[in-house]
């Protein structure tokens, strides 16, 4: 089965960017509009296995406490911890943050490295925070995916049965044009929490219904 055609995913982000300023905008998206690399790439962290207000509120707690490498080494773990609690996993996560602050220090100079290859050096930094803070922090060209964009891009066609968000990260790097390639991560995600939910969505409120090709559902409201 051959993945949507150019001209229709086209349609679909379209309808997608209009709707979207109805929609919640993501927690990483709102802090990246500091434009600081070190601020996405702690929120991206913090948001792994967390819901969206969840996040943007620690952050923001966060950060008011320490918005540099330099203020999180003047925490302690403990103090992290309280600052970000109820994340998921904020106590592993307080020591992340510590880990990464204390490197990019020795390392680079207190500043995010802007390759992709250099981020996934990072203990606890995949491809999808890395390319979230390529594409947010440093406006470079990157497609972050995370399991909204993944499981989205399958159901709609976007792409054919890719096991994995790394796997569909590929796919749409040789089917996307790159000018939606920033973008097409704040929509979906946005689209995913508001009507195309991981189970049951919203289908008959969806402004894309009649392009998607619902693969894998199989109960929707």
């Amino acid at each position: 089965m051959e993945a949507m055609q150019l001209q229709v995913l086209q349609k679909v982000i379209a309808i997608l960017t209009r709707e979207s300023k109805n929609w919640h905008t993501p927690a990483v998206t709102q802090v990246a509009l500091k434009r600081d690399p070190f601020q996405v790439l702690i929120s991206t962290l913090l948001s792994l296995r967390t819901k969206d207000e969840v996040t943007l509120v620690a952050s923001q707690r966060l950060f008011e406490r320490a918005k540099t490498p330099q203020e999180i080494l003047r925490l302690n773990e403990k103090e992290i911890s309280r600052l970000i609690y109820p994340v998921g996993f904020y106590k592993t996560k307080a020591k992340r943050i510590r880990e990464i602050s204390d490197t990019l220090l020795k390392t680079y100079g207190g500043k995010v490295p802007s390759h992709l290859e250099e981020l996934l050096k990072f203990r606890g930094v995949g491809r999808k925070t890395a390319n979230l803070v390529l594409t947010l922090g440093f406006r470079k060209l990157g497609i972050c995916v995370d399991t909204h964009v993944h499981r989205i891009s399958n159901r709609l066609g976007v792409v054919v049965k890719t096991r994995t968000p790394e796997e569909t990260e590929f796919a749409l790097r040789k089917i996307l044009p790159k000018k939606y390639w920033i973008p097409y991560n704040d929509l979906l995600v946005a689209f995913g929490q508001t009507l195309c939910r991981p189970l049951s969505p919203w289908c008959s409120r969806c402004p894309i219904e009649s392009y998607c090709e619902k693969r894998g559902v199989t109960i929707h409201r």
